[in-house]
């Protein structure tokens, strides 16, 4: 009987690319056909590590990689530099593909390869984890449920002590969750965006970063409907934090990644008396949110998805892009001082 499973290549076995080769090998619904990566010393050690079987091809050649009969889609978990010429060419061969975050580096090059996804009738399918979280997704069932009253502001904060990536700052490389998630939660997305950051330990001009990689960044964020949204984001700060919030007239809701609990809601409202404003209705719950492994629920989504061959809801190319778009407004700010810059909605 022939073999149903979907076969794939995982381009990068990096931090992201081990998990998401654990994750792929374990799914009953894939079978690594080959795993593709620059260096012959990490394949090999992987290949102890998982025990891999002699039918997964070990490469260091995409493009070889690409042509082989069996892979019917591509997983690609390489720097964001490479992601455009590699989603290209495996959407030009006719395969479906999984990218990790961001998209690409340019709104151009996202939008161009949404467009080529469609033209070939394939699915692109972008790795933001988060929306695949089940405390984010409780979350977002918390705001339409109306828990929240009137949605007012958020704010978020990411950092940690390394890792320092070297071919993006720190706005590309943390960002993007909070983004994706306010996002999702609002069900819009930013107008107009403004950033300011601090250089410490790469000073040097590179690609697309002439003043240096920031290494600390702050963001604010305007959407259509009048919320602000602020996001404190640092990889050098070894006070880890994993944190977001949304503010309503009701309540507020709490994604901490870190804690016991990674969602809470906190209740309360002011109500105005004797000339006089006093907190009144205030309490503490933790909405139920069932374990699960997001980056098993990304997997899960994608191969759904190629078997159907229908488009994401939650994380398409078109999601991508427009998150690269805002990120890209975004650079304009920092690179700028700050000066607001209007963000204008993909169709």
């Amino acid at each position: 009987m022939a073999d149903q499973r979907i076969g794939i290549a995982l381009f990068g076995v990096g931090r992201w690319g081990v998990h998401l080769l654990r994750n792929l090998l374990a799914h009953p619904q894939a079978r690594v056909v080959a795993v593709v990566d620059p260096h012959v010393d990490r394949l090999n050690t992987l290949a102890q590590q998982f025990n891999l079987s002699d039918r997964v091809a070990l490469m260091v050649d995409s493009a070889a990689a690409m042509q082989l009969d069996d892979v019917e889609a591509v997983v690609v978990a390489t720097p964001a530099s490479t992601h455009y010429p590699l989603i290209q060419a495996a959407l030009k061969q006719g395969h479906h593909v999984l990218a990790e975050k961001p998209l690409t580096l340019s709104t151009q090059e996202s939008l161009e390869l949404c467009r080529l996804a469609q033209q070939q009738q394939r699915q692109l399918v972008i790795d933001h984890t988060y929306l695949f979280h089940p405390a984010v997704r409780q979350g977002k069932q918390q705001i339409e449920q109306g828990h929240l009253g009137r949605l007012r502001y958020g704010y978020a904060a990411r950092t940690h002590l390394a890792p320092i990536r070297q071919d993006v700052d720190a706005l590309w490389d943390l960002a993007i969750h909070d983004l994706a998630i306010f996002n999702d939660w609002l069900g819009e997305t930013p107008s107009q965006v403004q950033a300011q950051g601090t250089v410490w330990l790469q000073p040097q001009a590179i690609e697309l970063f002439p003043q240096g990689l920031a290494d600390l960044v702050w963001v604010k964020l305007l959407y259509p409907s009048g919320f602000q949204a602020c996001l404190h984001l640092c990889w050098c700060n070894p006070d880890k934090q994993r944190r977001l919030c949304v503010v309503g007239d009701r309540a507020t809701i709490v994604f901490d990644e870190l804690a016991a609990s990674p969602l809470t809601l906190h209740q309360g409202a002011l109500a105005f008396a004797d000339q006089k404003f006093t907190p009144i209705a205030q309490a503490q719950t933790a909405p139920p949110v069932e374990p699960a492994e997001p980056l098993r629920q990304v997997c899960d989504h994608f191969l759904t998805c190629v078997q159907h061959n229908t488009q994401s809801p939650l994380s398409s190319g078109w999601v991508g892009a427009q998150l690269v778009q805002t990120l890209a407004a975004l650079s304009t700010s920092l690179h700028r001082g700050g000066v607001p810059i209007e963000v204008d909605r993909l169709p």
